[in-house]
Order: C-alpha cells, then structure tokens, then sequence
C-alpha cells in the first residue's frame, strides 16, 4: 500500500511516539521523574490508551469487506476444495487474497480523494452512464451473492435444529430485515459484524489445530499453482467469493460512511484494510487445509457435506461440536448478508442517483430487494442439492466483475484526481493481474456451463 508522496504525511510515529514538553530537554531527568512518579504512570497509561482508542476507531470498513467475503458460499466451496482435491488449492485462496487487498485500497484511497461517493466520482470522471453501470453491477452481483448467503443460513440452522433449509431461510431473512432497520444502522451493522467474524476467526484457528494436518503439503499448495482436472466451477466459486472485486468497490463507501480522512490513510491501512482483508484469506485456507485432513475423498465428486464437517470440532467441543460450528456457519451467513444487501441497496440508488445513505428508504429498498432475492430463488429451488446451488450462485458472481475492476483501475490512474495517491507502478502491475485472473475465470465459467 502507498503513502502519500507529496508531504510527511502523518505516519504511526506521529501517533505513538510521546513528545517530550516544552523544556525537557533540558532536564534529563524529567521524563524519568514524570513517569516513575504514579500521577506520571497514571497520565501515560491514559494517553496509551487515548491512542489504542484511536488506533481502533479506524478499524470497521476493510472487516466488513472480510465479512462479506468469508460467508457461506466461502465456507462451501473451502469444504468442497479440500475434500476433493486436497491441499491444492490453496494458492487460489493466496493469490485471491493479495489481489483483493490490491483492489480494496484501490477503492479506499479513492474515496479519500473524492468529493462524493464512488459512483458519483465514475459518473464525473467517465460520464454518467459508466456511474450506472457501476452501480448496476454491484447490485446484480449481490443478487447473486444473496441467494448462497440465504441458502447458508437456512442450513446452517438445519444442522442445529432439524427441518428443510428452505424452510430456515425466511427466519433468518426476517432477522436481519430487523438488524438493517435499526436505529443507528450503521453502527449496529459494524459493531455485529466486527464480532462475528472475530467468533468465526478463533473457531476456525481452532479447528485447523484439532485436525492436525500437513503442513508441509499445505505449504506447498499454497504457492505452487496446479488446477486439477475435474475442478470445473468450482476454482470460479473461490476466486469469486476471495477475491471479489464488488466487496473491494464497497469499502470505499463504508470508508466515506465511517468519515474517515486523507490524513488517515496510513493509520487505516495498517490497522484495517490489511488485517481486514488478510484475516478472511487465512481462514478460507484453514477451511480447506482443515477438510483435507478429516475429509480426503469424502462425497466422492459432489464433496463432503457441511455436516460431515461440523464433527471437525468434537475432539475439543465434544458432542456439541456440531452445534457449535453450525451457529459459526449461520452466523457468517447473516453478517454476510447483511454487508451484501447493504451494498447493494447503496450501491443500485446512487447508481440512479437517489443518493448513498444507509438511511435513505430508496436505499433500503435496495437492501430490502436483494434480500428478498434471495429468500424467493431458495425457496423456488427447493428439493435441490443446497451445496450446489450454493457454489453455483458464487460462481455466478464473476460475470459483471471485470467492468468494475476495470472502472477502478481507471480512476486510480488519474493524476488530477488521485493526486499522490493515484497508483504507483506496482499497483497497477498487481492490478493488471487481477483483471487478467477475473477475465480468466470468466472463461473458465462460460466453457464449464455451456461446453
């Protein structure tokens, strides 16, 4: 990530270091005298704390990203990935990950220098129909991401409590109708999602632990690039869901909803986007390093089911293992949810130029629309393989992707906008190659659907 190239800057020197007072370089022992004392103990403790407080007010966007990412259909396909085809692919999740890190400061640093939302700076920039489309394509690919998130929370609760996950669904919808429209709507989304994915994190930390697997052959599927044969939609499914270029627009919307500043930009990479986008990527990979320790060949073709999964946790959870790992998986499903159709809701009215804010009743329209999607393709899909029609869903999600990416890359090229902060060689080479993988596995789904 850059840092602004036209001036200091503020840098996390500025923030941490203590500056001495007026004078005290003149007395040697001044410092030693103010902090040994317990008033002097007591204010730096204080001002540690002031700073940490700082420090974690920045976090929030780039984990709401995280969220959006590491939700059911994530999960599913990580599961499929390492039962059926061991530890190689882990690479997709690796490279997935660097390249959204790539794109969600991309969008972040534009953000930072616009004076408007980001589809508003397409539309002033490349005119207005190239703001539509943007904001169009978002939503279309959140519809797509709503009916894997919808279908993961209803089984997700099947695991718990028993019954059809079609029939789950609509509760679990209705809950989170409840969540968006609450008073403070964006804080109560943050603060949520910010805590599920920290319970996600710890479980999953734990299980790759219990499962005890290679590490060796991980390792190795982690840099060394192999597509096995029969993968098919499958590699498009990860790549969509890891690397996904809509989130990456979003986050500089809950950038600018956040009212996080230029001067800023430094502290939030290091304390949010990175950690933010990072953390759902080392998750994926224990997804599936942890399935194919336990799992290996397990569903023959079709890859093992959540259930047979869920029983990772049992040597330390015992029989509430299960229990436990499917309220993890519904829970990642609702914050998914939520961050999906929140972005799409925002995204489709300032598209059509009804404005950006989350209070908004055009916007929560939009939120209300995409959930509804959802809901309705999973209740019409009813008796179908839920796995598979979650997977099917992810895979879809890569279709409109390329524009976005391409728009993105647009605008943090140029200098009358971006100013420092416009791309740097190195940026736009790692960019470039994002846009060649989206392009790729573009392909890769037309040929497995229609060849």
């Amino acid at each position: 990530m850059t840092t602004p190239r036209g001036g200091r800057g503020t840098t996390m020197s500025d923030v941490t270091a203590p500056r001495p007072s007026a004078g005290s370089a003149d007395r040697p022992d001044a410092a030693a005298a103010t902090t040994s004392s317990p008033s002097g103990e007591m204010a730096a403790s204080a001002g540690r704390g002031r700073r940490a407080m700082r420090l974690l007010a920045l976090m929030g966007p780039a984990f709401i990203v995280g969220a959006w990412q590491f939700g059911p259909g994530n999960l599913t396909s990580a599961v499929q990935a390492g039962s059926r085809f061991g530890y190689s692919l882990i690479w997709v999740i690796a490279v997935s990950t660097v390249l959204m890190l790539v794109y969600a400061d991309m969008s972040i640093r534009i953000a930072l220098v616009s004076r408007g939302s980001v589809v508003e700076t397409i539309k002033e920039q490349l005119g207005r129909w190239s703001g539509r489309i943007a904001g169009f394509g978002v939503f279309a690919i959140t519809l797509m991401f709503s009916v894997g998130n919808a279908v993961g929370s209803g089984l997700g609760l099947s695991l718990v409590f028993g019954g059809s996950p079609t029939w789950w669904t609509p509760t679990c919808t209705a809950v989170v109708v409840a969540i968006l429209f609450a008073r403070r709507l964006y804080t109560v989304i943050e603060k949520l999602v910010l805590v599920l994915v920290a319970i996600m994190a710890v479980s999953f930390v734990a299980t790759a632990i219990v499962t005890r697997p290679d590490w060796g052959a991980a390792a190795t599927g982690s840099v060394v690039p192999v597509v096995p044969a029969g993968v098919g939609l499958l590699i498009v499914a990860l790549v969509g869901t890891n690397f996904s270029i809509n989130a990456a627009f979003y986050a500089g919307y809950a950038s600018r909803e956040r009212g996080l500043r230029r001067e800023q930009y430094r502290q939030t990479t290091l304390v949010d986007t990175i950690p933010g986008i990072v953390a759902p990527g080392i998750m994926t990979a224990l997804v599936i390093t942890a399935a194919a320790a336990v799992l290996p060949g397990a569903g023959g073709e079709e890859g093992a089911s959540l259930k047979q999964f869920s029983a990772v946790l049992t040597p330390i959870a015992g029989e509430a293992g299960q229990t436990v790992f499917s309220l993890g998986f519904t829970g990642a499903a609702i914050s998914a949810m939520i961050a999906n159709a929140t972005a799409g809701g925002t995204l489709l009215s300032d598209g059509l130029g009804y404005g950006n804010r989350l209070s908004s009743w055009k916007v929560r329209g939009g939120i209300l629309g995409v959930l509804g999607f959802g809901a309705l393709v999973t209740v019409l899909a009813h008796g179908a393989s839920p796995i598979q029609l979650i997977i099917a869903a992810q895979a879809l999600t890569v279709v409109v992707v390329p524009i976005l990416a391409l728009l993105m890359l647009i605008l943090a090229n140029r200098s009358a906008l971006m100013g420092d902060l416009r791309n740097t060689w190195w940026q736009n080479v790692l960019s470039a190659i994002g846009l060649i993988a989206i392009a790729a596995v573009c392909y890769q789904l037309i040929v497995t659907a229609f060849f």
